[in-house]
């Protein structure tokens, strides 16, 4: 099955790429032209006044039952996961294997964390309701250095894509939780290191922030969230972050949804810390480190799908991002940042995970939200 989209405006992952005649083969993009160029097709698709941009690829998600299905309604194409038990995670990598009709699926699996650490208060929420009690059993952790290799073998074993761990203090939570020390990250980042495996790390406080980086981890899955936004402590962890080669996931959606809602069970956040992460994204941008667009979507706010949507909208809006920046955050950036170098951009010989819209979300993001046809490994979605 060829398919060529026509007169469209194409932004490749990295740049507006102008009008280009795009061509799919399969799961395959095979050509990006100059329009009117000699292409047979089976279908047509008409692109004149709509723009077709990489498939979108939450780098902060955990998904349950349906998000996968409701975050590719949203050109979501691919779901970065940062926190999935066994057992459901083996059922959702089958579905997203199986079906095109849902987002792709990359996962950390199972979390690493201090006993009775974040979020072990939020599993024992959810438990009975959300979560099976028998999935939470298979909680694992590690208190000791000389565990951490076995921890990571136990994960490559589940199918973990990378790693992730919890350094939390609780600060941010309005409590006083169990923290990972750093002898413990960093004998998980070494071990996840030489099996392979990109390290990231929850840290939502500055101090937090240093123990990440003093164990090595290769990304931040959120920015913090307690400094003042011109703290000058604030520009100065933003250029070590940056001096160490670090990317940083945005998340900015996570905390707006937890000062919009106040503290409860799913966020056990208390509100007022949106500005605090603003600024903190502010200063790695000024500071030069990846942004990667992230919405710590869940069954309940930030919502899968249309929480990247949001999560774009406020990099523009209060991140200082410019439209072409944010979708870059969301498209080719996780991409690099995660070694998934099939996707990502629209070139000859990568996926044809797509998302066609209705005028120019380079120059008004919100135009993502204008959704005409998305393409999951080269399958046009029923709309």
């Amino acid at each position: 099955m060829r398919t060529r989209i026509h007169g469209v405006r194409v932004f490749d992952g990295r740049q507006a790429a102008g009008v280009r005649d795009v061509v799919v083969e399969d799961d395959l993009v095979v050509a990006v032209s100059a329009p009117g160029a000699a292409q047979d097709a089976d279908v047509e698709v008409d692109g004149r006044g709509r723009t077709l941009v990489p498939g979108l690829i939450d780098a902060h998600t955990h998904v349950f039952d349906g998000s996968l299905a409701e975050a590719l309604r949203h050109g979501v194409t691919t779901e970065l996961d940062m926190f999935c038990l066994p057992r459901p995670l083996a059922r959702h990598r089958r579905l997203a294997a199986d079906r095109d009709d849902v987002a792709d699926l990359r996962s950390a699996g199972l979390l690493a964390t201090a006993p009775g650490g974040h979020p072990t208060q939020l599993i024992a929420a959810l438990t009975g309701t959300l979560l099976d009690p028998e999935d939470v059993s298979e909680l694992d952790f590690v208190t000791d250095p000389e565990r951490a290799p076995e921890f990571v073998k136990a994960r490559l074993a589940e199918g973990s894509d990378f790693l992730k761990l919890v350094i939390d203090d609780g600060t941010v939570h309005g409590a006083d939780l169990p923290v990972m020390s750093l002898a413990v990250a960093s004998a998980l980042t070494s071990a996840a290191r030489a099996a392979g495996l990109r390290v990231v790390a929850h840290a939502v406080t500055a101090t937090d922030v240093v123990t990440a980086l003093d164990a090595g981890v290769d990304g931040l899955a959120h920015v913090w969230a307690d400094l003042a936004p011109r703290d000058p402590a604030c520009a100065r962890l933003a250029r070590r972050v940056r001096d160490q080669g670090v990317f940083v996931v945005s998340t900015l959606a996570y905390f707006e949804a937890v000062d919009a809602q106040g503290a409860g069970a799913a966020t056990c956040v208390p509100p007022g810390r949106y500005p605090a992460a603003v600024g903190a994204l502010r200063a790695l941008r000024e500071a030069g480190v990846p942004l990667l667009a992230g919405t710590d979507a869940t069954p309940f706010a930030p919502t899968h799908g249309a929480g990247l949507h949001r999560e774009l909208a406020l990099l523009v809006q209060d991140g200082g991002l410019s439209p072409r920046e944010a979708l870059t955050a969301a498209t080719a950036l996780p991409a690099h940042h995660f070694g998934l170098a099939d996707r990502g951009r629209i070139a000859p010989g990568l996926r044809a995970d797509l998302l066609l819209v209705e005028g120019d979300p380079t120059q008004e993001v919100s135009a993502l939200g204008a959704i005409v046809d998305v393409w999951r490994r080269g399958v046009r979605q029923a709309r």
